[in-house]
C-alpha cells in the first residue's frame, strides 16, 4: 500500500462500482415508472426488480455460476434488459449474440465465448437446433406467444421466473470482473471477442449519462424523456444507453424486432422522445408511408455507426427531430464523441449548425482523445491536420478474448488504435475523415471516401452512396461510386459526376477527386449491424 493512501475505517463500506449500484436511485426514484414491451405489456421499475431477482433464481438453479458465461439471443425486449441485470449481478457474463451474423458466425461465437448456458428467441430455434455447441449446457426458450417447449429446452422464461422468489442475496464482488461480452462485426476475419468489467460499465454510464446531462437544451437527456433503441442490444449494450436509461429511472420502450411501421406506431403512442440508430434505420423510418401521418417533433437521436449525411439533417429538422452524431466503436463500449451543439452555436443559421451536427462530436468527460502520425506523435488541433485517432478511458476493452496478438496491436503504445483517420478543431470538434484501409490515393492526392459519399448524398437524385477505391494503371487507384437512387427517379451519371466537379471547382475537393465511373445499385452491401460493407463492394469489383 503507498504511504500516501487514505486511511480506511475498518467499518467503512467501499461501494464497488458494480452494475447493480445502478438501480438505487431508479428504484428510490421511478419505482412506478414505465418499462413497455411492442406487444404491450407493460412493467414498473419495482417489478422489473422484482423480475431481475426471479431470473437470478432461475438462473441459479439452472447451474450458474459466477465467471460462467450466458448467452442471449433475442430482439430488443424488456427481458434482454433483465439479463442485462441479472447475469452481471450473479457474477456470471452476459453474451449477447449478434442474431444478424450467418449461423457459422454465430455457433462460432457461442463456441468461443464458452457460453453455458443459451436463451433463445422462438424465432431462432430452428437455426440453433442445427449449431454444433461444445460447451452450452443448458437452453431457454424466449417467446412472445404460448407454444410447445423444443425437445432440449430446460424451460419457458415467464414460467421459470414464475416459479422463483422475488427476492435474491446478491453478494458482492471485484468490480473489475467481467461482466459482457460480444463480438465485433468487422468486414475482414473471424468476430473477435471484447469483453468489458462492472467498473467499466458503470464508468461509461456515469460519463455519458453526464455528458447528455450537460446540454442545456439541443441534445440533452433528462428525466422527462422517454428511451426507446433502435440500436441492438447486441450491439455495444445498445450503445449503452439501457444502462443510462435505468439509473435515470425513465420511461422506457422496447421495439422488438425493428419495423419501420411498428417503430412510429410507438413513437405516437408512448411518445418517445430519444433514440438512437446507424442512418439506415432513420432513413428506413423517414421514408415510411405512416411517417407523413406521424408526429415526429421533439424526437432525439443520436446517429453512429456510418457517417451523418447533411441529407439526412436536413430531412430530419424538417420533421422536428433533433439529430446529432455520436461516435464510438464495439471497442470503446462505446461512446467517445457526442456532436452536441453549445447555446452559443444555436443561433447559427440552418447550414451551420447543420456542419455542427453532422461533425464526428467532442469528448464525453474521462475521454483523452488524440490524433497522431505514424510516429504516434500528437497533431496540432488547427481542424485540417489528419491523422489515426487513438484514445484511453476508463471503459475501453483491454484486449480480444483469446487473442493476445490482435489485443496487443489494438494498444501498440498505451492507446487504443481506432483506425480511423480525422482532424480535431481548436473547439475540440473531432471530424473522422475516413477509416484507414478505406482512403484513397489517386493521382499523388489522398482521397476521402467518406467526403466523396457525404457530398455525392447532397444531389436531389441520390438516397444512399458508398464510394472505394478500385486500381488504375495510371493514377494508382481511382474512386468508384455506388448510388441508389431515390425513388421514382431516372438516374443520371453525369449530373452526378457534373454536381461534384461544382465542389473541385470551389476548391472542396481536388479534381482528382471526381469518380470516372458512378455505378447504380438497387441497395448497397451491409455489415449485421447495418454499416456499409466496403469490404463485399470491393471483392465484388476485383
Amino acid at each position: 500500500m503507498s504511504a500516501h493512501a487514505i486511511q480506511v475505517t475498518p467499518s467503512a463500506y467501499s461501494y464497488p462500482l458494480l452494475i447493480g449500484q445502478l438501480l438505487h436511485s431508479a428504484l428510490a426514484n421511478a419505482a412506478e415508472q414505465e418499462i413497455v414491451y411492442v406487444d404491450g405489456r407493460r412493467h414498473s421499475y419495482a417489478q422489473f426488480a422484482r423480475r431481475v431477482h426471479q431470473l437470478a433464481h432461475a438462473l441459479t438453479r439452472l447451474g450458474v455460476q459466477p465467471g460462467d458465461t450466458v448467452a442471449v439471443m433475442d430482439w430488443d425486449s424488456h427481458r434482454y434488459l433483465e439479463c442485462f441485470f441479472a447475469v452481471p449481478m450473479l457474477g456470471a457474463v452476459l453474451q449477447t449474440v449478434n442474431v444478424r451474423l450467418s449461423d457459422e458466425q454465430i455457433q462460432y461465437t457461442l463456441n468461443h465465448a464458452g457460453a453455458r448456458v443459451l436463451l433463445v428467441n422462438s424465432d431462432f430455434v430452428e437455426p440453433v437446433a442445427r449449431f454444433a455447441l461444445d460447451t452450452v449446457q443448458t437452453r431457454v426458450l424466449l417467446a412472445d406467444e404460448a407454444m410447445a417447449l423444443p425437445a432440449g429446452y430446460a424451460g419457458e422464461y415467464e414460467a421459470l421466473l414464475a416459479d422463483c422468489p422475488e427476492q435474491f442475496e446478491f453478494t458482492e464482488f471485484d468490480e473489475n470482473t467481467r461482466a459482457t461480452t460480444f463480438y465485433t462485426t468487422g468486414t475482414t476475419g473471424l468476430p473477435k471477442g471484447v469483453y468489458f468489467s462492472h467498473r467499466q460499465l458503470v464508468l461509461h454510464t456515469l460519463a455519458v449519462c453526464n455528458a447528455l446531462a450537460l446540454a442545456p437544451q439541443q441534445g440533452s437527456f433528462h428525466r422527462g424523456d422517454v428511451y426507446m433503441p433502435l440500436t441492438p442490444m447486441f450491439h455495444v449494450h445498445a450503445w449503452g444507453m439501457p444502462y443510462i436509461a435505468t439509473m435515470a429511472g425513465v420511461k422506457q420502450v422496447y421495439p422488438g424486432r425493428y419495423i419501420p411501421e411498428r417503430i412510429l406506431k410507438l413513437v405516437q403512442r408512448e411518445r418517445v422522445s430519444f433514440s438512437h440508430c446507424v442512418p439506415t434505420i432513420l432513413s428506413m423510418v423517414l421514408n415510411h408511408p405512416s411517417a407523413g401521418e406521424t408526429d415526429l417533433r421533439g424526437w432525439k437521436l443520436i446517429i453512429g455507426g456510418s457517417a451523418l449525411t447533411t441529407a439526412l439533417v436536413k430531412q430530419a429538422l424538417e420533421r422536428g427531430i433533433d439529430l446529432f452524431t455520436g461516435y464510438g466503436m464495439s471497442e470503446t463500449c462505446p461512446i467517445l464523441t457526442l456532436a452536441q451543439i453549445d447555446p452559443a452555436d444555436s443561433e447559427l443559421d440552418g447550414e451551420a449548425q447543420i456542419a455542427l451536427r453532422v461533425k464526428t462530436g467532442r469528448s464525453v468527460p474521462l475521454v483523452a482523445l488524440r490524433t497522431v502520425d505514424p510516429e504516434m506523435q500528437t497533431l496540432p488541433r488547427d481542424g485540417h491536420s489528419a491523422g489515426e485517432i487513438v484514445v484511453r478511458a476508463p471503459w475501453l476493452t483491454q484486449g480480444y478474448l483469446h487473442n493476445a496478438d490482435a489485443s496487443e496491436e489494438l494498444w501498440h503504445g498505451g492507446w487504443l488504435h481506432t483506425q480511423d483517420i480525422g482532424h480535431v478543431d481548436p473547439r475540440g470538434y473531432l471530424q473522422v475523415t475516413d477509416r484507414l484501409k478505406d482512403v484513397i490515393k489517386t493521382g499523388g492526392e489522398w482521397v476521402s471516401s467518406l467526403e466523396l459519399e457525404e457530398l455525392i448524398g447532397r444531389h436531389p437524385d441520390v438516397a444512399e452512396v458508398a464510394v472505394i477505391g478500385v486500381p488504375d494503371a495510371k493514377w494508382g487507384e481511382r474512386p468508384l461510386a455506388f448510388v441508389v437512387a431515390r425513388s421514382g427517379i431516372e438516374p443520371d451519371a453525369d449530373s452526378i459526376r457534373s454536381f461534384l466537379r461544382g465542389f473541385a471547382d470551389a476548391g472542396r475537393i481536388s479534381r482528382y477527386g471526381v469518380p470516372d465511373e458512378v455505378r447504380f445499385v438497387g441497395e448497397l452491401p451491409r455489415t449485421s449491424v447495418g454499416k456499409l460493407n466496403k469490404r463485399a463492394l470491393r471483392e465484388h469489383n476485383r
